[in-house]
């Protein structure tokens, strides 16, 4: 869609003329489109919505489709590992987004949960429902879902008051000198790629806490267990790389190239343990390694 600005609109914002002259278009949608490189003035990628217009300046735009305000029930194979009235327990294989989301509205973990499970929590909304917490789409692994809305409050709990335990095996580059330590940074966007996680200084982001432990070197790579105290976005794949380990397969923090033909990142979700929330029951499952990942292990042996 192209607008021309007449004279008398002259020195106005970019945002504020667009809301004024675009029907159910809000500043904030506009500055989104703008975040999402979808405007244009002058054939130029705007990048700020206080962009001062001129006369005769040509605003060129695309409206995104139109996003699904409710997931669907999809027949997507699913291993459940465990299932009762209050949750579930999940084996989630890699390359499974868990919710739906930009560009992902089909093909989920919740669109296979539908399909399966007659209740889940609505806690996170329409489009996330059960998801108590989640695993990058190319992590596999263990994962908590509830069924209910008192399942879900007291499982999140658990883990916000790291009751709630949460172990990963992942392959890194390199050898690691040390055995074992707590890294303790904050975390949020990287300022120069907003796709991105990243280590920051002075305290900004969230705390973002995780223990690690060897568990086997090999000539040029270490397998490590994580134990996860916090849940930040990326948190065990961005604490590698800031040790300067990082995940192999991992295409978006790792600067090496790829040497076994993976898909994704060589790291597992293989423990969890948690009190269940109705019977008080102390409960623990265990998930072996992938045979993509023992295969890479095996050529190392």
């Amino acid at each position: 869609m192209k607008v021309n600005v007449k004279t008398q609109e002259s020195s106005m914002r970019l945002d504020v003329y667009l809301s004024q002259h675009m029907d159910g278009l809000s500043r904030s949608a506009v500055k989104k489109l703008i975040d999402e490189n979808l405007i244009k003035v002058n054939n130029n990628i705007v990048a700020k919505a206080g962009t001062e217009l001129k006369v005769g300046d040509q605003i060129e735009f695309e409206l995104p489709q139109p996003v699904p305000t409710k997931a669907v029930a999809q027949d997507i194979p699913l291993n459940i590992v465990y299932q009762d009235e209050d949750l579930l327990v999940i084996n989630k294989p890699q390359g499974m987004v868990v919710h739906p989301a930009n560009g992902n509205y089909s093909g989920t973990l919740v669109n296979a949960l539908l399909y399966r499970v007659k209740d889940l929590s609505s806690i996170n909304g329409e489009m996330r429902p059960g998801i108590v917490h989640r695993l990058d789409k190319d992590t596999s692994g263990l994962m908590l879902v509830a069924k209910n809305n008192m399942a879900h409050q007291n499982l999140s709990k658990q883990i916000s008051d790291k009751t709630c335990i949460r172990e990963y095996q992942a392959l890194l580059e390199g050898v690691l000198k040390q055995e074992k330590g707590e890294i303790v940074t904050h975390i949020g966007r990287d300022p120069h790629d907003r796709k991105k996680m990243a280590v920051l200084p002075n305290f900004e982001g969230r705390e973002a806490i995780s223990d690690f432990e060897v568990l086997r070197h090999y000539a040029h790579y270490t397998l490590v267990k994580f134990r996860l105290k916090t849940g930040r976005t990326h948190q065990i794949r961005v604490h590698a790389k800031y040790l300067g380990h990082p995940v192999v397969g991992d295409f978006t923090y790792n600067p090496h190239p790829d040497k076994f033909g993976l898909h994704g990142q060589l790291l597992h979700s293989y423990y969890i343990e948690f009190t269940h929330p109705r019977t008080g029951e102390r409960m623990h499952f265990e998930s072996d390694l992938p045979d993509y990942f023992n295969e890479v292990l095996q050529k190392l042996d």
